[in-house]
């Protein structure tokens, strides 16, 4: 499907791997200028050798770095940027009794203070029609329990909505993405059990893909979402849908 992206300018954190780099190569797949960032000084093997009518360009920088971002806005000064994806998130998977307030604040700075940054830096270069989108988690839409990751992605829920708020007059929307149970580098490292007591509290009955989570960004990101902000998408299969009833619903058959 032709989403009309082509010839947008894109920035996507954290594409280095999983969804951020197949988010990158369907943008460039779409005819997108994807300016894709990580923490790698060279770009990542998922990110050689793209083919498409787009074109992608890799920048190392640290969405915890304000002078980062300040070096990117300056590199792209007095151009447009159409999209932000921000993309980049760590986990952390202690429970409420054992995380350290140094845990929690390291996990604040990539997904909530990264995202923020980028906002900020970015805002000159939008333009009335530009959409930024927030990956968010099912983990920031319910009682997770690893606590530093799920505080973090709730708190990214209420960035988001002020953003929206904020620059919705200058017609730049701002939606969040929460991916549910995704077969990603990081969920990879999850204690088995885990992935499959979700999937299990999943009623699709499987783990998500990337591309299912991209395809959701991409329609956020062009013109044929050009009336929805603020709004906030779950892509976890119905996971969040049923609020733990599932379980019973299964006790009762």
């Amino acid at each position: 499907m032709n989403l009309g992206l082509a010839g947008k300018t894109v920035v996507v954190t954290g594409a280095g791997q999983g969804q951020g780099s197949v988010e990158a190569r369907l943008l460039v797949e779409q005819g997108c200028r994807v300016i894709a960032v990580d923490l790698d000084v060279q770009a990542p093997a998922e990110l050689r050798g793209l083919e498409g009518p787009g074109e992608l360009t890799y920048r190392k920088l640290d969405v915890t770095q304000q002078a980062d971002w300040e070096q990117l806005a300056g590199q792209l000064a007095g151009e447009t940027v159409h999209g932000l994806v921000n993309n980049a998130g760590i986990t952390q998977r202690d429970r409420l009794a054992e995380v350290s307030i140094q845990q929690l604040h390291r996990v604040y700075e990539v997904n909530v203070a990264g995202a923020l940054l980028g906002i900020q830096a970015l805002r000159p270069l939008f333009a009335r029609g530009s959409s930024i989108v927030n990956i968010g988690s099912v983990a920031g839409l319910s009682a997770h329990y690893p606590v530093a990751y799920t505080a973090s992605k709730w708190a990214l829920r209420g960035l988001g909505k002020v953003a929206c708020m904020e620059l919705g007059p200058a017609g730049i929307r701002v939606n969040s993405v929460h991916p549910g149970f995704i077969e990603t580098p990081m969920t990879s490292g999850a204690n088995p059990r885990f992935r499959e007591a979700t999937i299990a509290q999943t009623p699709l009955g499987r783990a998500g893909r990337s591309e299912e989570v991209a395809n959701v960004v991409l329609f956020l990101l062009s013109e044929r979402s050009s009336f929805v902000n603020g709004a906030e998408i779950p892509v976890d299969g119905g996971q969040t849908a049923h609020g733990g009833a599932q379980a019973i619903s299964d006790a009762l058959k």
